[in-house]
């Protein structure tokens, strides 16, 4: 077996609860997501990871701190979610009052942020490290290693989309909650998604 990547979305925030677009704000975990992020410390019982990365945010720190893996962590900044630029605090109801019924973070321009293209390659980097600090190679014989990813939503769905070759804009494709927790591996040499987007109870999300 190969090694998994485990992706854990931050818990709950009031701009994820609301729908506004949240990257560069530093907005804390509300009450109910700090409770996400006990039940994720439960469910994941002192899992060991042969490494543990997170978002630089507080909001992602916060919720690898209280699920156990506070000491253990390194900073990534290449799991900053994605830069929305303008849109930034808005919802996406905003953001098509303004541009039309149509508008995507997915699909249109990000005045001042980044590219969906740019956010891929930051997953692909992301990648690299995590296989890199598994000490695996496709095609080795080794025990399964994991790797947990302390993160965002819109960074991990692009992440998975890029795992399973797909563009980085096909991360459209991935629902992801609050506090959830989904895993990428292998079958055989195939990249697959393993799990995805395991909640739990009374997630708002």
């Amino acid at each position: 077996m190969g090694v998994e990547l485990w992706l854990i979305r931050h818990g709950e925030t009031e701009w994820s609860l609301s729908g506004q677009h949240t990257s560069t704000s530093d907005i804390p975990l509300t009450d109910h997501g700090r409770q996400r992020a006990v039940e994720l410390k439960e469910y994941l019982n002192g899992r060991k990871f042969a490494a543990v990365f997170t978002s630089p945010m507080s909001r992602a720190k916060e919720t690898c701190a209280i699920a156990g893996y506070g000491e253990v962590a390194q900073v990534e900044h290449n799991l900053m979610e994605w830069n929305y630029g303008e849109s930034e605090g808005k919802t996406t109801k905003e953001m098509r009052a303004k541009y039309g019924p149509a508008w995507s973070v997915w699909t249109d321009p990000i005045m001042g942020g980044e590219s969906v293209e740019a956010v891929g390659d930051r997953a692909d980097a992301v990648i690299a490290r995590a296989l890199a600090a598994a000490s695996f190679h496709e095609g080795a014989t080794a025990e399964t290693q994991g790797v947990a990813l302390f993160a965002h939503a819109h960074i991990l769905r692009i992440l998975a989309a890029r795992w399973i070759g797909l563009p980085a804009v096909d991360g459209k494709l991935f629902s992801l909650g609050t506090g959830s927790v989904s895993v990428l591996g292998f079958e055989r040499e195939t990249r697959v998604v393993a799990k995805w987007n395991r909640g739990f109870e009374e997630n708002r999300e």
